[in-house]
């Protein structure tokens, strides 16, 4: 019974497309080379030179320093200029970028749960309130559900200064996506 559960995994695993290298590595936060990457074997311009990756292509950051971040992409894994890695789902991923139309409104205000479906503890923002470091608030890694009072919109991020992955809030989510539930370490309401 056994060989046959053996045989029976053997040919599903050859029926999978293959996945890029790179896609097989331990977890990290999803982003995108702003322009080609120049890596290296340690975090800094004084480490060899380990490979390079392309601009604008989807990339995965695994850690990151004050200046620079370990990344892992099509072609190479190594170190590169924090200042080139741009956090986020797509390459045009700015939080703070002018050209998308999410409500920035004065007066607007959120509200966050501990609960899915906006329950459990709260604390709620008004337009213009950042939380830098929400462990300073006792909020690190609590947030499960986000409710708009009144229309505004607000940038959430994985790591504590907006180091990390960040989504833009911009209606109410009763349940945030896996990768960000429990996960949000800094705030930014607009």
């Amino acid at each position: 019974m056994h060989r046959f559960l053996a045989i029976g995994f053997a040919l599903i695993l050859a029926a999978l497309p293959a996945a890029p290298a790179w896609a097989l590595t331990e977890a990290g936060s999803h982003g995108w080379s702003r322009a080609e990457l120049t890596l290296r074997t340690g975090p800094g311009p004084q480490y060899e030179v380990a490979g390079a990756l392309p601009g604008k292509v989807a990339i995965k950051i695994l850690r990151c320093q004050k200046l620079w971040c370990l990344v892992d992409g099509p072609g190479g894994r190594g170190w590169a200029d924090k200042h080139y890695v741009d956090f986020g789902k797509d390459p045009h991923w700015p939080i703070l970028d002018p050209d998308n139309d999410w409500p920035d409104l004065a007066g607007g205000r959120l509200c966050f749960y501990e609960g899915a479906n906006f329950t459990g503890r709260s604390f709620c923002a008004g337009s213009g309130e950042v939380f830098n470091d929400l462990a300073t608030w006792g909020w690190d890694n609590r947030i499960r559900s986000i409710q708009i009072v009144e229309g505004t919109s607000a940038a959430i991020c994985r790591d504590r200064f907006f180091q990390s992955y960040c989504e833009r809030v911009y209606q109410s989510q009763p349940a945030l996506a896996p990768f960000l539930q429990r996960q949000v370490s800094s705030i930014r309401v607009y």
